[in-house]
């Protein structure tokens, strides 16, 4: 685009610029230049993809014993973000606690996620504040679904349950069924008043499920648990951390082919070689000691008990934190090497002294 002094004289043979030639050009002059600033202005980063729903509390039912289930909506019953067996929910509590919770429910459903909490009067408050305050109408926040869990194709199936461990395996054992697997399942627990979803259970092929309640048989040994199994059986675990532990114990002890173990935990995972280390606290200079059969997450809590986690097995990411001085031994696949930042629920130093920004 030519400038002012470009134009040509008058057309009446003045010296002088055209008036008019002068403004039309000054207003495509404008134009032009506003173009060049818009190509030239720098393209600002796509903002991450909230996957952060806002759910309604539809439907609370006592499903056992200190148990219920939740059923969440949206308020149009708009589809929800399809998921698999094994998957769960990040639910934000009214306090501010995040938790997980595994779906339970029909994947083929998306109209509606169903979770189930059992009450624990000793735990660390999540479960109180769902039993006390999710109830009908109540509006919650959850993200996810997400899967640390995953249901894997094979053609046979040993599925061990204890008490609430029965939620991500539920849905597990349903669609063993309708591929036609070969599959079995054991639900173990204190007794039959304590165990949700017995009446899902019933609809199922006969001889295929097995209740086993601690008050008529005793507690389960794990290597009778897994006895009779396929060599090559894929096994799925979920219940409390004793339970767990035993299954892996029995599996590595016993003779197997090409089968697999799977399981998931509703409690940390026990610090394994662990070396004591110390943590510096930026923000307040105060220096703590991890013990060596302790997380530093749980070190922590006791000097900052309003720090931010949720799982505590390192995959929600809610506990990360920066790093500002040491070397981390990173422990979990989520937590990421060559970051500046720290899973503190399983993530602990390399060396005598780790700094955070906390």
């Amino acid at each position: 685009m030519k400038n002012v002094f470009d134009i040509p004289p008058d057309l009446h043979g003045r010296r002088e610029h055209d008036p008019f030639l002068v403004a039309v050009t000054r207003f495509f002059t404008g134009i032009e230049r506003v173009r060049s600033l818009r190509r030239a202005r720098v393209t600002r980063a796509p903002r991450p993809l909230s996957r952060e729903l806002i759910l309604l509390v539809r439907e609370v039912t006592q499903e056992a014993e200190d148990v219920v289930s939740i059923r969440l909506a949206t308020w149009n019953n708009a589809p929800l973000p399809a998921w698999q067996p094994g998957c769960h929910l990040d639910l934000r509590l009214p306090s501010g606690r995040r938790r997980q919770y595994s779906l339970c429910g029909d994947p083929a459903d998306r109209t509606s996620y169903r979770i189930a909490v059992r009450r624990l009067p000793g735990g660390e408050g999540g479960s109180l504040e769902v039993h006390e305050t999710l109830t009908e109408g109540r509006v919650v926040r959850v993200q996810g679904p997400r899967n640390a869990f995953p249901f894997l194709p094979n053609e046979r199936y040993l599925f061990l349950a204890g008490g609430i461990g029965i939620t991500p395996i539920l849905p597990m054992v349903k669609a063993a069924q309708r591929v036609g697997a070969d599959w079995r399942l054991i639900y173990t627990g204190r007794d039959l008043a304590s165990l949700p979803f017995l009446n899902e259970l019933e609809g199922l092929p006969e001889g295929r499920v097995t209740v086993r309640t601690d008050d008529e048989h005793g507690v389960p040994d794990c290597a009778d648990l897994l006895a009779g199994t396929p060599g090559d059986a894929a096994i799925y675990c979920c219940g409390p951390a004793p339970m767990i532990d035993g299954v892996r114990a029995a599996f590595r002890a016993g003779e197997r082919a090409s089968g697999t173990l799977h399981f998931e935990r509703f409690a940390p995972a026990p610090v394994v070689g662990g070396q004591p280390f110390e943590v510096e606290l930026a923000r307040s200079g105060k220096t703590i000691t991890v013990p060596a059969d302790r997380s530093a997450l749980e070190a922590i809590k006791a000097e900052l008990p309003d720090v931010a986690y949720s799982c505590q097995q390192g995959f929600c990411g809610t506990c990360r934190v920066g790093v500002l001085s040491g070397d981390v031994d990173r422990r979990a696949s989520s937590d990421r090497a060559g970051e500046d930042s720290m899973l503190i629920c399983v993530s602990r130093a390399s060396g005598g002294r780790i700094g955070l920004d906390l």
